[in-house]
């Protein structure tokens, strides 16, 4: 899917992403306004006795026995909470249809009040053994459903042709079951770790992509600026585009979206053919800027174009491709 073809709308690009580099206005709070009351002399002395008396009364801290009787919050207890946990079965609650090749697929959670307890950034396993198979099929995703949210998880999968699991789970219908395990730890996040991140993506590489941008959106004191690149075949198979595009319209100061199309439509006005070395030079952070990260996650052809293979799940592998060739180093990208 990847080859160094030019983009015929290179220019527009570099224009855009000129503007999309000058920092905006810096925003000023207004000032405070102190608001001091008087009470009147003339209310006499009986009267500011008693008004002297209901402020101590309201004002004073609730005693033992009533402390007793204010409910305690505590926070959501998490589905998955790794270690010897072991396997979860979740059942299927809801199959949405998102194109010709993938869905969207609602696991229902032990119970109404869990959340999932995944952290960012990090995804689940799932696991299935057919008959006639030797070992069970066993495949990480990525839940597209915010952490926060109680009693479910959301999958988005799409079909491979001879994929046992994405097979499986598009042959599945609500109420029949599935084995999770979790979290796996991918690249842990902290608001503002850096100054600027880049996501390069491939078909359903784009989810974990998605939960760490939302993340930091979500979060009113993170202020990551973010930059997405995302390859696709064709404009009907960009997964949440509407959910990135609320984004850039909320954020257009730190967010932009780059969609690069193998088979474009008439009219198609961003990236055609492949994602290549021109595209990244124009729209990513210098490999020389201070604080920067570029995160990569695609099919097999996509990692050995853009960054070299991982070796394992727990090894990056070396730098190499498109982004070694642009001056980027070991410790700026990370593979998920």
């Amino acid at each position: 899917m990847i080859s160094r073809h030019a983009l015929r709308s290179a220019q527009p690009i570099k224009q855009s992403i000129r503007r999309y580099a000058t920092p905006g206005p810096s925003s000023s709070g207004g000032s405070n306004t102190i608001i001091y009351a008087a009470v009147a002399a003339t209310a006499g002395i009986g009267g500011y006795y008693y008004y002297s008396r209901s402020l101590k009364t309201a004002s004073a801290p609730p005693s033992s026995a009533e402390q007793q009787t204010i409910p305690k919050s505590t926070p959501p207890s998490a589905a998955f909470t790794g270690g010897d946990q072991g396997w979860l079965s979740l059942k299927l609650s809801n199959v949405e249809e998102i194109n010709h090749n993938t869905k969207k697929f609602r696991f229902e959670l032990p119970d109404k009040d869990n959340v999932s307890g995944l952290q960012i950034a990090s995804a689940l396993l799932t696991s299935f053994k057919g008959p006639g198979m030797e070992k069970p099929a066993i495949r990480p995703y990525t839940p597209t459903s915010d952490e926060d949210e109680k009693g479910f998880i959301d999958l988005v999968v799409k079909r491979y042709p001879n994929g046992p699991m994405s097979e499986h789970m598009h042959a599945m219908v609500p109420e029949q079951r599935l084995d999770f395990k979790g979290p796996i730890p991918k690249y842990p996040w902290t608001p503002n770790k850096h100054n600027h991140i880049a996501l390069i993506a491939g078909g359903t590489g784009i989810t974990p992509m998605y939960q760490l941008a939302r993340a930091i959106f979500k979060n009113p004191e993170d202020k990551t600026k973010v930059t997405l690149v995302f390859g696709n075949l064709t404009e009907e198979d960009i997964l949440l585009k509407r959910e990135f595009e609320d984004l850039e319209n909320e954020f257009p100061q730190r967010f932009r979206a780059f969609y690069v199309l193998d088979n474009p439509p008439d009219g198609w006005a961003q990236g055609k053919g492949h994602v290549n070395p021109e595209l990244l030079k124009t729209v990513l952070p210098e490999p020389k800027t201070e604080n920067i990260k570029v995160f990569v996650c695609g099919p097999p052809g996509m990692y050995k174009a853009i960054s070299g293979a991982k070796k394992s799940p727990s090894d990056q592998g070396e730098l190499a491709g498109m982004l070694k060739e642009l001056g980027y180093s070991q410790d700026q990208v990370y593979k998920f």
